[in-house]
């Protein structure tokens, strides 16, 4: 390779390196200039009564205690649907499926839902869960939707967790007798724990910021009440700031800043818990 052709191409790495850095600079500013317009904002509205406050009409009187109660309900509700089905699903899906087309096709599938828009997971919900099993716009309705949202995402996680554990770990099991079962539950599963663990986090992280599936099966802006049962009305934090947002008051968008401040601070603590957890387990399974 001639002279001139190395240094072409050196320059053009160069360059290329330069617009990807400067991109990524951008995006940064970017979000750090709409944190920072969200922490003027918010900031003065975050206090103890802001938390412990239901929803009002009257600024000074409003707060979010009814949001995070939906929330916790509506995540929990999907955590419990979702997590046991797709780990099943994945481990059914590359450990026991047998290698024909209709599994492949399968693999491909839940490939596609995974990118399918969450507007028509609501409409789904809202044609199966409200209306065709009579939930109606309940907690209940909200969690069965955001679990059929969030679930080929989970199984996706879990596959590629699986697919990482090495087959000499599968192998030697074999060696001494264990059974496909046992291989699995007492060897795979631990092994690939910390990449399931990260992804089913990150998976219900999405779950807590979705807005357009929530509306469509009936989350409610203004709630003056906490949800205590699965079939309760109730109401989520992004509709509660939508909700606010939406109101001509200024008061209303501070309201609606400190309830990003909230949000991004659950999530924060959720993305947190995500990397403490697959650290915690990534260091047991090395010993």
């Amino acid at each position: 390779m001639s002279e001139h052709r190395r240094r072409r191409r050196r320059a053009l790495g160069g360059a290329f390196a330069a617009v990807c850095a400067a991109s990524t600079l951008l995006g940064l500013l970017a979000l750090g200039l709409l944190i920072g317009d969200v922490l003027l904002d918010g900031a003065s509205q975050l206090d103890t009564d802001f938390l412990t406050r239901y929803a009002s009409r009257v600024p000074e009187q409003a707060g979010v205690r009814a949001a995070l109660a939906g929330s916790a309900w509506v995540v929990g509700l999907t955590a419990l649907v979702s997590f046991p089905i797709s780990v099943g699903a994945a481990v059914w899906l590359e450990e026991y499926a047998p290698d024909r087309w209709t599994t492949r096709a399968l693999r491909t599938n839940v490939a596609n839902l995974a990118g399918v828009p969450s507007i028509v997971y609501g409409i789904l919900g809202l044609a199966v869960f409200v209306r065709a099993l009579g939930l109606g716009h309940s907690v209940l309705s909200g969690a069965l939707t955001l679990a059929l949202l969030v679930m080929p995402i989970l199984v996706l996680t879990t596959q590629e967790a699986i697919r990482a554990v090495p087959s000499t770990l599968r192998e030697a099991a074999y060696a001494l007798g264990a059974t496909r079962w046992q291989v699995v539950s007492r060897q795979v599963l631990p092994a690939a724990a910390p990449g399931i663990l990260t992804g089913t986090i990150l998976a219900l992280s999405r779950a807590v910021g979705e807005t357009a599936p929530l509306i469509l099966v009936g989350a409610v802006g203004f709630v003056a009440f906490s949800p205590s049962g699965p079939l309760d009305s109730f109401t989520v934090l992004p509709v509660q700031i939508f909700g606010w947002i939406t109101r001509p008051q200024p008061e209303f968008r501070a309201l609606a800043a400190a309830g990003i401040i909230v949000l991004l601070t659950l999530l924060l603590l959720a993305n947190s818990a995500a990397i403490l957890l697959r650290d915690r387990h990534s260091a047991r399974n090395a010993r």
